[in-house]
């Protein structure tokens, strides 16, 4: 009975193996997280402004473009085999944009857009942080929100002084 024992208990250790020390169990764990909050804040935005794919969307994403690279990390592939995983993830999140996009009766009656390039960027943030390129996936984190937050507002400005130099034209001049 006790031989059972210990080879279940050297099988489940065995199991666990593919994480070596401490120090990679660190580096995981940064990088899955680090990809979980980049994809949360981009989600949160994304969720505030009332859009189907929110926080758990984006994090999810990020999480799981960060896997997708860690794992053949892990398992020592070459620079070539990481190419094709990475066509793979880029693929992938391309059908799960066009998921996100419906269009209407009018060709240019397309909603979702934004929608599936912020799910395509999040996507791209996890690789970042998945390959252990945080200062990257910040960056891009961080311009991804100037688009999402920024240019809203910034078009918003140039169409109402488009709108006022109309309204301006159109109004009859006073005659004294």
């Amino acid at each position: 009975m006790s031989s059972t024992w210990q080879q279940i208990s050297s099988t489940v250790v065995a199991e666990f193996s593919d994480v070596k020390d401490v120090g990679e169990l660190t580096t995981i764990t940064v990088r899955l997280f680090m990809a979980a909050l980049l994809g949360g804040i981009l989600g949160f935005e994304r969720e505030q402004r009332g859009k189907a794919a929110g926080i758990k969307t984006h994090m999810l994403v990020a999480i799981g473009s960060a896997l997708f690279v860690l794992i053949p990390l892990q398992a020592g592939i070459s620079d070539a085999e990481m190419s094709r995983v990475m066509q793979g993830i880029i693929t992938g999140i391309g059908f799960l944009g066009a998921g996100a996009i419906l269009k209407g009766h009018d060709e240019k009656d397309l909603k979702g857009l934004t929608t599936a390039a912020g799910i395509w960027v999040t996507s791209a943030i996890g690789v970042a942080a998945g390959l252990g390129r945080e200062s990257l996936a910040i960056l891009c984190t961080f311009l991804a929100l100037v688009v999402l937050i920024a240019m809203p507002k910034i078009i918003d400005v140039l169409e109402g002084k488009t709108e006022a130099k109309d309204e301006h034209k159109e109004q009859p001049q006073d005659k004294q």
